[in-house]
């Protein structure tokens, strides 16, 4: 826990929380983020979470978190996180089950596809306040003229190709989606099974436009899962301030042979904001 003064006498200081009382987002019943920063447990250190619920084929957008690093916990499903290594180039996609875990290092591309329904994640985070760069804000926000002259491309096929996406999606498929295309493809499963259906048909959820690092929009946002006994709205409108990365160290292991330590300098992946 990171050094703090708070006055710990003080009847304003808080050591318990129910996160039904501030979802981040919801795209339908089955599809939601919970979230818990020191906004809302005053007496956090450098540590906040996400409780993510997820069916499937649903997907965490693409993504980095600019100050810190996420450790997911799978409590039930299964999902298949994804990482781009910027040291070495790679795409490595790990598939999580119960009591299992993926680590995402500060700044690191990633996304997170739902391989099953009922799939239930936890992401903890070393910081107070996470931050997020959404891959739908750098696509829509940056100029269709932008991509095409970089990478030479037509660039009304790049405002075309974009203009389905208005806002920041962080559950996608967006809601209203009729694209039966598999995201999980080349992941070696199936994850795509859902898409095209109903789920999908009711009108978009009306997130409002936010930038990271930026202001979380106010939601009162919530499900109703019998599952988890609880009730259907809570109906408190709760503003969440600007995330940063977020990250969490697991617990240590015990002791391997210490490998040399290489002799040329350590490169720095890009952890910078864009």
């Amino acid at each position: 826990m990171a050094t703090t003064y708070r006055d710990y006498t003080s009847p304003n200081t808080q050591f318990t929380y129910d996160m039904r009382n501030n979802t981040f987002f919801r795209k339908d019943a089955g599809n939601f983020i919970d979230s818990l920063g020191i906004q809302q447990l005053n007496t956090l250190g450098n540590t906040s979470l996400l409780d993510i619920f997820l069916t499937t084929g649903n997907v965490i957008e693409p993504h980095i978190h600019q100050n810190a690093s996420e450790l997911v916990y799978c409590v039930s499903g299964e999902a298949a996180v994804s990482i781009i290594n910027p040291f070495t180039n790679q795409l490595l996609t790990f598939h999580i089950k119960p009591r299992q875990v993926a680590n995402v290092p500060q700044g690191w591309w990633h996304y997170e596809i739902a391989l099953t329904d009922d799939t239930h994640l936890i992401a903890v985070f070393d910081a107070p306040v996470p931050e997020v760069i959404f891959g739908s804000d750098i696509l829509r926000l940056t100029p269709a003229s932008v991509w095409a002259h970089t990478y030479c491309l037509d660039e009304a096929k790049v405002k075309d190709t974009f203009a389905p996406i208005p806002r920041t999606v962080v559950i996608g498929p967006p809601l209203g989606c009729q694209r039966g295309a598999n995201p999980g493809a080349n992941q070696g499963s199936n994850p795509g099974a859902n898409q095209g259906t109903n789920q999908w048909n009711s009108p978009s959820s009306q997130l409002p436009h936010y930038g990271y690092s930026s202001q979380w929009p106010t939601s009162s946002y919530y499900y109703d899962a019998a599952a988890y006994a609880q009730a259907p709205e809570y109906g408190q409108y709760t503003h969440y301030p600007e995330l940063s990365g977020y990250t969490y160290y697991p617990p240590s292991q015990p002791q391997l042979q210490q490998q040399p330590q290489a002799s040329y300098p350590q490169q720095y992946g890009y952890a910078g904001t864009y």
